[in-house]
């Protein structure tokens, strides 16, 4: 089991950046993907990315392609989401997870961190 702590969240302005990132307990080289949900209040917890182990191969929910990039970097254990001109309705708790196949349901990934609030403001 691998814990997974994120971190990076805040209050922006619409129009805004953020980088969220996520430190794995266990080196990520061993993690074949790793992935970005997040949940509003009263929602369900929706996919928005995730990256294979070398980082070669990314997909993403429609709704941030082109504003958010996911990114790896083995050697420091660790994933990253920046997340570019932000909108209101991407207000939500930003969970990272780790599975062992790429696939934009929750189910598939075993290990979870606590999560990170993201408010973006009109």
């Amino acid at each position: 089991q691998v814990q997974l702590v994120e971190s990076g969240g805040g209050l922006v302005q619409a129009g805004g950046s953020l980088r969220l990132s996520c430190a794995a307990s266990a080196p990520t080289s061993s993690i074949n993907y790793m992935a970005w949900f997040r949940q509003a209040p009263g929602k369900e917890r929706d996919f928005v990315a995730f990256i294979n182990r070398n980082g070669v191969y990314t997909e993403y929910a429609d709704s941030v392609k082109g504003r958010f990039t996911i990114s790896r970097d083995n050697a420091e254990n660790t994933v990253w989401l920046q997340m570019n001109s932000l909108k209101p309705e991407d207000t939500a708790v930003y969970y990272c997870a780790a599975g062992s196949r790429g696939r934009i349901e929750a189910k598939w990934y075993t290990d979870w961190g606590q999560g990170t609030q993201v408010t973006v403001s009109s």
